[in-house]
Protein backbone atom coordinates (compact mmCIF):
# COMPACT_ATOMS: atom_id res chain seq x y z
CA UNK A 1 0.00 0.00 0.00
CA UNK A 2 3.19 2.27 0.99
CA UNK A 3 4.67 1.43 -2.56
CA UNK A 4 1.82 2.08 -4.42
CA UNK A 5 1.22 5.75 -3.15
CA UNK A 6 5.17 6.65 -3.76
CA UNK A 7 4.58 5.20 -7.31
CA UNK A 8 0.95 7.36 -7.31
CA UNK A 9 2.87 10.23 -6.43
CA UNK A 10 5.34 9.71 -8.85
CA UNK A 11 2.87 9.10 -11.25
CA UNK A 12 1.08 12.24 -10.31
CA UNK A 13 4.34 14.45 -10.17
CA UNK A 14 5.74 13.11 -13.90
CA UNK A 15 1.91 14.23 -15.12
CA UNK A 16 1.74 17.11 -13.48
CA UNK A 17 5.14 18.16 -15.12
CA UNK A 18 4.40 16.97 -18.13
CA UNK A 19 1.37 19.28 -18.33
CA UNK A 20 3.29 22.46 -17.59
CA UNK A 21 6.06 21.94 -19.79
CA UNK A 22 3.10 21.34 -22.46
CA UNK A 23 1.50 24.69 -21.66
CA UNK A 24 4.78 26.53 -22.05
CA UNK A 25 5.59 24.97 -24.86
CA UNK A 26 1.75 25.20 -26.19
CA UNK A 27 1.28 28.87 -24.75
CA UNK A 28 5.15 30.03 -26.42
CA UNK A 29 3.54 28.17 -29.98
CA UNK A 30 0.51 30.14 -30.19
CA UNK A 31 2.33 33.44 -29.10
CA UNK A 32 4.53 33.11 -31.90
CA UNK A 33 2.29 31.75 -34.81
CA UNK A 34 -1.09 33.51 -33.94
CA UNK A 35 -1.47 35.97 -31.22
CA UNK A 36 1.08 38.00 -32.47
CA UNK A 37 -0.47 38.40 -35.75
CA UNK A 38 -3.57 38.96 -34.89
CA UNK A 39 -4.13 42.53 -35.22
CA UNK A 40 -6.99 44.21 -33.78
CA UNK A 41 -9.30 47.54 -33.03
CA UNK A 42 -8.91 48.88 -28.92
CA UNK A 43 -11.14 51.63 -28.37
CA UNK A 44 -11.43 54.16 -25.82
CA UNK A 45 -12.43 57.34 -24.22
CA UNK A 46 -9.87 59.57 -22.32
CA UNK A 47 -10.99 62.69 -20.59
CA UNK A 48 -8.64 65.34 -21.45
CA UNK A 49 -9.02 68.65 -19.01
CA UNK A 50 -10.15 71.83 -20.64
CA UNK A 51 -11.08 70.34 -23.80
CA UNK A 52 -13.55 72.56 -25.61
CA UNK A 53 -16.67 71.26 -25.86
CA UNK A 54 -16.52 70.97 -29.72
CA UNK A 55 -13.83 68.64 -29.80
CA UNK A 56 -15.72 66.53 -27.67
CA UNK A 57 -15.76 62.88 -28.98
CA UNK A 58 -12.76 63.95 -31.86
CA UNK A 59 -11.54 60.52 -32.53
CA UNK A 60 -8.05 59.94 -32.89
CA UNK A 61 -6.05 56.39 -34.53
CA UNK A 62 -2.69 55.30 -32.66
CA UNK A 63 -0.24 53.60 -34.41
CA UNK A 64 2.73 52.26 -32.85
CA UNK A 65 5.64 50.15 -32.34
CA UNK A 66 5.10 48.47 -35.68
CA UNK A 67 9.06 47.39 -35.61
CA UNK A 68 8.64 46.13 -39.67
CA UNK A 69 11.84 43.53 -39.44
CA UNK A 70 12.53 40.22 -40.17
CA UNK A 71 10.45 38.88 -37.11
CA UNK A 72 7.27 41.28 -38.04
CA UNK A 73 6.28 40.68 -41.75
CA UNK A 74 4.49 43.08 -43.73
CA UNK A 75 1.15 41.58 -43.33
CA UNK A 76 0.80 42.77 -39.98
CA UNK A 77 1.24 46.24 -41.07
CA UNK A 78 -0.79 46.23 -43.67
CA UNK A 79 -3.67 44.37 -41.63
CA UNK A 80 -2.97 47.29 -39.47
CA UNK A 81 -3.11 50.25 -41.74
CA UNK A 82 -6.17 48.75 -43.48
CA UNK A 83 -8.10 48.59 -39.93
CA UNK A 84 -6.85 52.27 -39.14
CA UNK A 85 -8.73 53.37 -42.35
CA UNK A 86 -11.45 51.38 -41.88
CA UNK A 87 -12.35 53.31 -38.63
CA UNK A 88 -12.08 56.30 -40.21
CA UNK A 89 -10.45 58.45 -37.73
CA UNK A 90 -10.61 62.17 -37.58
CA UNK A 91 -6.46 62.50 -36.84
CA UNK A 92 -3.66 59.73 -36.77
CA UNK A 93 -1.17 59.61 -35.01
CA UNK A 94 1.96 57.26 -35.76
CA UNK A 95 4.10 56.44 -32.01
CA UNK A 96 7.62 55.33 -32.79
CA UNK A 97 9.37 52.27 -33.36
CA UNK A 98 8.94 52.00 -36.73
CA UNK A 99 12.09 49.23 -37.43
CA UNK A 100 14.03 47.35 -34.92
CA UNK A 101 17.22 48.59 -34.03
CA UNK A 102 20.19 46.71 -31.87
CA UNK A 103 23.41 46.69 -31.35
CA UNK A 104 24.65 43.45 -32.33
CA UNK A 105 25.24 43.03 -35.93
CA UNK A 106 22.01 41.03 -36.52
CA UNK A 107 19.84 43.63 -35.85
CA UNK A 108 21.90 46.12 -37.78
CA UNK A 109 20.41 44.92 -40.91
CA UNK A 110 17.02 45.92 -40.02
CA UNK A 111 18.36 49.67 -41.04
CA UNK A 112 17.28 48.53 -43.93
CA UNK A 113 14.06 48.01 -43.35
CA UNK A 114 13.30 52.00 -42.73
CA UNK A 115 11.85 52.59 -46.77
CA UNK A 116 9.86 49.86 -46.61
CA UNK A 117 8.36 50.85 -42.99
CA UNK A 118 7.20 54.07 -44.11
CA UNK A 119 6.16 52.74 -47.49
CA UNK A 120 3.75 50.77 -45.70
CA UNK A 121 2.23 53.28 -43.68
CA UNK A 122 2.09 55.38 -46.91
CA UNK A 123 -1.68 54.51 -47.46
CA UNK A 124 -2.49 56.26 -43.79
CA UNK A 125 -4.72 59.57 -43.87
CA UNK A 126 -6.75 61.44 -42.45
CA UNK A 127 -9.21 64.92 -42.09
CA UNK A 128 -6.88 66.50 -39.63
CA UNK A 129 -3.32 65.11 -40.56
CA UNK A 130 -1.21 62.49 -39.45
CA UNK A 131 1.10 62.73 -36.70
CA UNK A 132 4.56 61.17 -36.27
CA UNK A 133 7.26 61.15 -33.43
CA UNK A 134 10.20 59.03 -32.84
CA UNK A 135 11.08 56.18 -30.78
CA UNK A 136 13.95 54.69 -29.26
CA UNK A 137 14.66 52.56 -32.36
CA UNK A 138 14.18 55.08 -34.79
CA UNK A 139 17.57 57.25 -35.83
CA UNK A 140 17.32 60.87 -36.45
CA UNK A 141 17.45 61.50 -39.96
CA UNK A 142 16.72 58.63 -42.45
CA UNK A 143 13.38 57.37 -40.38
CA UNK A 144 12.08 60.98 -40.11
CA UNK A 145 13.31 61.75 -43.68
CA UNK A 146 11.24 58.81 -45.07
CA UNK A 147 8.06 59.69 -43.19
CA UNK A 148 7.61 63.16 -44.54
CA UNK A 149 7.96 62.15 -48.04
CA UNK A 150 4.88 59.83 -47.65
CA UNK A 151 3.76 63.64 -46.21
CA UNK A 152 3.44 63.10 -42.41
CA UNK A 153 4.18 65.73 -39.85
CA UNK A 154 6.83 64.30 -38.01
CA UNK A 155 7.28 66.38 -34.17
CA UNK A 156 10.92 65.93 -33.08
CA UNK A 157 10.78 68.52 -30.16
CA UNK A 158 8.20 70.30 -31.86
CA UNK A 159 4.70 71.68 -31.94
CA UNK A 160 2.30 72.22 -34.36
CA UNK A 161 -1.20 74.06 -33.66
CA UNK A 162 -4.75 72.71 -35.63
CA UNK A 163 -8.36 73.86 -36.28
CA UNK A 164 -10.44 71.22 -36.10
CA UNK A 165 -14.64 72.19 -35.46
CA UNK A 166 -13.47 75.72 -35.41
CA UNK A 167 -11.22 75.33 -32.65
CA UNK A 168 -7.56 74.94 -32.06
CA UNK A 169 -5.97 72.13 -30.74
CA UNK A 170 -1.94 72.21 -29.76
CA UNK A 171 -0.40 68.60 -30.94
CA UNK A 172 3.40 68.74 -29.23
CA UNK A 173 6.02 65.48 -29.70
CA UNK A 174 9.18 64.88 -28.65
CA UNK A 175 12.03 62.84 -29.25
CA UNK A 176 12.25 59.69 -26.54
CA UNK A 177 15.64 61.45 -25.26
CA UNK A 178 13.86 64.20 -24.56
CA UNK A 179 13.21 63.81 -20.36
CA UNK A 180 13.78 66.56 -18.46
CA UNK A 181 11.06 68.70 -17.76
CA UNK A 182 12.56 72.04 -18.68
CA UNK A 183 13.40 70.55 -22.04
CA UNK A 184 9.90 69.67 -22.67
CA UNK A 185 8.81 73.18 -21.45
CA UNK A 186 10.58 74.37 -24.21
CA UNK A 187 8.40 72.72 -26.85
CA UNK A 188 5.28 73.46 -25.61
CA UNK A 189 6.04 77.16 -25.15
CA UNK A 190 3.67 79.91 -26.50
CA UNK A 191 0.59 76.69 -26.37
CA UNK A 192 -2.53 78.69 -25.36
CA UNK A 193 -5.04 75.79 -26.59
CA UNK A 194 -5.61 72.40 -24.98
CA UNK A 195 -2.23 70.36 -25.74
CA UNK A 196 -1.48 66.69 -26.77
CA UNK A 197 1.77 65.09 -26.20
CA UNK A 198 3.04 62.82 -28.28
CA UNK A 199 6.03 60.85 -26.42
CA UNK A 200 6.83 57.52 -27.05
CA UNK A 201 8.24 56.57 -23.86
CA UNK A 202 4.63 56.69 -20.65
CA UNK A 203 7.17 57.67 -18.35
CA UNK A 204 7.08 61.15 -19.87
CA UNK A 205 3.42 61.08 -17.72
CA UNK A 206 5.18 62.80 -14.83
CA UNK A 207 6.90 65.52 -17.05
CA UNK A 208 3.45 66.54 -18.48
CA UNK A 209 1.56 66.12 -15.35
CA UNK A 210 4.33 69.04 -13.66
CA UNK A 211 3.41 71.27 -17.38
CA UNK A 212 -0.42 70.55 -16.51
CA UNK A 213 -0.32 68.97 -20.01
CA UNK A 214 -4.36 68.19 -20.77
CA UNK A 215 -3.13 64.44 -22.83
CA UNK A 216 -0.44 62.42 -23.30
CA UNK A 217 -0.38 59.18 -26.28
CA UNK A 218 2.27 56.66 -25.71
CA UNK A 219 3.41 53.27 -26.87
CA UNK A 220 6.83 51.59 -26.14
CA UNK A 221 5.92 48.72 -23.71
CA UNK A 222 4.18 46.45 -26.01
CA UNK A 223 1.51 46.21 -23.01
CA UNK A 224 4.16 43.85 -21.96
CA UNK A 225 3.88 41.57 -24.65
CA UNK A 226 3.77 38.49 -22.84
CA UNK A 227 1.41 39.03 -20.11
CA UNK A 228 1.26 35.73 -17.57
CA UNK A 229 -2.17 35.41 -15.95
CA UNK A 230 -2.20 36.04 -12.26
CA UNK A 231 1.64 38.10 -12.91
CA UNK A 232 0.73 40.37 -15.24
CA UNK A 233 3.46 42.08 -17.75
CA UNK A 234 6.71 41.48 -15.77
CA UNK A 235 8.41 43.17 -18.58
CA UNK A 236 6.90 46.45 -18.39
CA UNK A 237 6.61 47.22 -14.72
CA UNK A 238 8.83 50.20 -14.39
CA UNK A 239 6.26 51.91 -16.93
CA UNK A 240 3.00 53.85 -14.68
CA UNK A 241 0.69 52.40 -16.97
CA UNK A 242 1.84 49.32 -19.43
CA UNK A 243 -1.55 49.77 -21.92
CA UNK A 244 -4.94 51.54 -21.80
CA UNK A 245 -5.99 55.09 -19.96
CA UNK A 246 -4.22 56.68 -16.83
CA UNK A 247 -3.76 59.62 -14.90
CA UNK A 248 -1.83 61.58 -12.84
CA UNK A 249 -3.25 64.99 -11.60
CA UNK A 250 -4.59 66.86 -14.03
CA UNK A 251 -3.13 64.95 -16.92
CA UNK A 252 -4.31 61.65 -18.83
CA UNK A 253 -2.74 59.24 -20.72
CA UNK A 254 -3.69 56.51 -22.87
CA UNK A 255 -0.67 53.60 -24.48
CA UNK A 256 -0.90 51.16 -26.72
CA UNK A 257 0.47 47.76 -26.89
CA UNK A 258 1.25 48.48 -30.58
CA UNK A 259 1.64 45.91 -33.04
CA UNK A 260 5.06 44.50 -33.30
CA UNK A 261 7.48 42.60 -31.16
CA UNK A 262 10.94 42.92 -29.90
CA UNK A 263 14.05 40.77 -28.65
CA UNK A 264 11.37 37.78 -28.66
CA UNK A 265 8.75 37.20 -31.59
CA UNK A 266 5.94 35.97 -29.11
CA UNK A 267 2.99 37.82 -27.83
CA UNK A 268 0.72 36.35 -25.02
CA UNK A 269 -2.05 37.58 -23.79
CA UNK A 270 -1.54 40.47 -25.20
CA UNK A 271 -2.67 40.76 -28.83
CA UNK A 272 -1.07 43.82 -31.49
CA UNK A 273 -3.15 46.44 -31.74
CA UNK A 274 -4.52 49.66 -33.32
CA UNK A 275 -6.03 52.19 -31.20
CA UNK A 276 -8.97 54.25 -31.32
CA UNK A 277 -9.05 56.71 -29.09
CA UNK A 278 -12.26 59.65 -28.25
CA UNK A 279 -11.64 62.49 -26.58
CA UNK A 280 -13.63 63.67 -23.84
CA UNK A 281 -13.85 66.74 -22.23
CA UNK A 282 -13.13 67.34 -18.86
CA UNK A 283 -13.43 70.47 -16.69
CA UNK A 284 -10.04 71.79 -15.18
CA UNK A 285 -10.18 71.75 -11.13
CA UNK A 286 -10.07 74.83 -9.31
CA UNK A 287 -6.63 74.72 -7.53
Amino acid sequence: MHQEGKVSRRVLLKGAIGTSVGLVVGSAGYGYFYERHRVQVTRASLPVSGLPEALNGLRVALVTDTHFSRSVPAEDIEAAVRLTLQERPDLIILGGDYVTWGGDSDTKGDRGYVGGSAELLAPLTAPHGVFAILGNHDDDRDMPEALTAKGFTVLRDARTRVTIRGEPLEIAGIRFWTRRVEHIARVLRGATATTVLLAHDPRRLFEAAALNVGAVFSGHTHGGQVVVPGVGAIAARRFPVVAGVGQRENTSIFVSSGIGTVYLPVRFNCPPEIAIVALESRAIPIV
